[in-house]
């Protein structure tokens, strides 16, 4: 059982949710990058590191028998935020591809640097499986 929390009078947003109510089994899905299962980039496009991460994420939902309509928190990582919102609607895209019209809590930061240092984006997962 999943609740979108929109406070009464607020312009709804677009693309995530303000906040969630669930109750289940909680996933938590740890940052996820954009390499393949093999831990090879394929690229170092932006939108193509972003789409293999969402398939990422998804991969490690399946294991636990989860899919992207249980997500109820996503926390992005990026290193570029001009590029972020300078390609929104290449974004949104690829994510609808991959999770579809599914948008929880989110919450998107720049960062320095990540850890794999072709890395230009890692997100961070929680999920929640009803009971």
């Amino acid at each position: 059982m999943r609740t979108l929390l929109q406070p009464a009078g607020w312009t709804a947003p677009r693309g995530y949710a303000n906040g969630i109510a669930a109750r289940g089994t909680q996933i938590f899905v740890g940052g996820q990058i954009g390499w393949n299962a093999q831990q090879q980039f394929e690229s170092d496009d932006f939108i193509a590191q972003t789409a293999q991460t969402l398939r990422n994420i998804v991969a490690v939902l399946k294991e636990a028998g989860a899919g992207p309509e249980h997500m109820v928190r996503m926390t992005w990582y990026v290193l570029d935020r001009v590029e972020y919102n300078s390609r929104l609607p290449e974004l949104g895209a690829v994510y609808r591809e991959v999770l579809g019209r599914n948008f929880p809590a989110m919450t998107c930061v720049q960062v320095a640097a990540l850890m794999e240092a072709r890395a230009r984006v890692e997100i961070e997962v929680t999920a929640v499986l009803p009971d």
